[in-house]
């Protein structure tokens, strides 16, 4: 879990909550004018300005989102104006920080960078809370800002000696407005948003598997059955006529046989091999090891077997990034290390092969990564130029149901 924000108090002399909700023990009165009260006079100044440009972005944004949305352009654009606002979000986070001494923490990015496909892509930036909030935000502010200008202008030139309580009371109200209206999403929010995308990612992996298990099945196994079929079906007819003929024939589909039973046994191990289900991850990723063609010593310490889903993609996993030792590493030799750290199950692959792997590679760690992000785990790659090739995985730990 993140470590706790150190406090932050705010130069208003009362307990307010961060944006985690918090209290703070903020610092005494201090003297009329001093550094805090001239930069509140000035973010309130900054207000007409700020809240003019915001409130033409974000009625822009509504009027031209509302009238194209039924368009081909409408939504794209209306998700792109909500990125905007995103980014307007940021900016009036830094001068509330800089001049009014808001400690709020920076919102997640949105959970569209890790797979999924366009249209997903697009629904999850409209349905962004921060993005409609900053417009929200930037919406009731010109009031705001119209009256905080001229307060503060009439009041240097009239109102001296009350400004510094005038500037404190609007400057707290400010902070108030961008705690209320910029501060991350809660933590609940944030997690469903990104259970949305991944399920759209578990989606279209699964499709894939269903596509590659069609394709193998008709290009390999059942190619193989229908020529065999043929074959005795030949047999068949010079059984009697030519018998040495049909006994060569059955000879070669006995062969046929052998061959087409080996594909269904490779189809099978790559859906969910036996020795996984019978032994668990020790056996089969030894088993996997053994035809890695490089010398791969493999450590298991687990104090139990974890759930089959979980021991699945584990076992996938390794599987695929030793296919990766063999294909693309040139090492001489690899190691795999698998073990239980309080709730997560950890995977390590190392090799001493020419380094340079890359998420955005195209040897399948893309895959990877997306996939071990679909149950909430992590995926980190550490391979310099020249080596060695550190690949670290790691998992929710789930406990096997008997």
């Amino acid at each position: 879990m993140t470590a706790p924000r150190p406090a932050a108090g705010l130069p208003d002399g009362t307990d307010e909550p961060d944006g985690s909700g918090a209290l703070h023990r903020l610092p005494p009165p201090r003297p009329a004018y001093d550094a805090h009260t001239w930069k509140e006079i000035g973010h309130l100044l900054l207000n007409l300005p700020v809240a003019v440009f915001g409130f033409v972005y974000a009625l822009t944004v509504l009027v031209t989102g509302g009238a194209l949305t039924l368009t081909a352009i409408g939504l794209p654009l209306l998700a792109l104006s909500l990125l905007g606002a995103r980014q307007l979000g940021k900016l009036e986070r830094a001068r509330a920080r800089k001049l009014l001494g808001v400690r709020v923490a920076e919102p997640s990015p949105l959970p569209i960078a890790r797979g999924g496909g366009a249209t997903q892509r697009l629904w999850m930036a409209l349905k962004d809370p921060v993005g409609w909030r900053t417009l929200l935000y930037d919406a009731i502010r010109l009031p705001w800002g119209i009256l905080t200008f001229c307060t503060v202008l009439v009041s240097l030139f009239v109102l001296w000696p009350v400004l510094p309580y005038l500037a404190r009371a609007m400057a707290n109200l400010d902070r108030a407005m961008v705690r209320g209206l910029l501060s991350p999403s809660d933590e609940l929010e944030r997690r469903i948003a990104e259970l949305e995308s991944d399920r759209g990612v578990v989606v279209d992996t699964a499709a894939a598997d269903l596509r590659r298990i069609e394709r193998d099945l008709h290009d390999g196994a059942q190619a193989r059955l229908v020529n065999l079929a043929m074959g005795l079906g030949l047999a068949k007819e010079k059984l009697l006529e030519d018998p040495d003929t049909a006994a060569a024939m059955v000879e070669e589909a006995h062969g046929e046989v052998k061959l087409a039973l080996q594909e269904l046994r490779d189809l099978a191990r790559g859906i969910h091999p036996a020795v996984l289900t019978d032994r668990g991850l020790d056996a089969a990723l030894s088993s996997v090891a053994s035809r890695c063609t490089v010398p791969v010593k493999v450590t298991v310490d687990l104090p139990a077997r974890p759930a089959e889903a979980i021991e699945g993609i584990a076992y996938f996993t390794v599987s695929e990034l030793l296919q990766n030792v063999s294909k693309h590493s040139g090492a001489r030799a690899a190691a795999v290390d698998v073990w239980r750290t309080a709730d997560r199950l950890i995977l390590q692959v190392r090799d001493d092969g020419r380094g340079g792997a890359r998420l955005d590679g195209g040897s399948g760690m893309r895959g990877l990564a997306d996939r071990l992000g679909a149950v909430d785990g992590l995926f980190v790659v550490d391979s310099p130029a020249g080596g060695p090739t550190v690949v670290t995985a790691e998992l929710p730990w789930r406990d096997r149901t008997p």
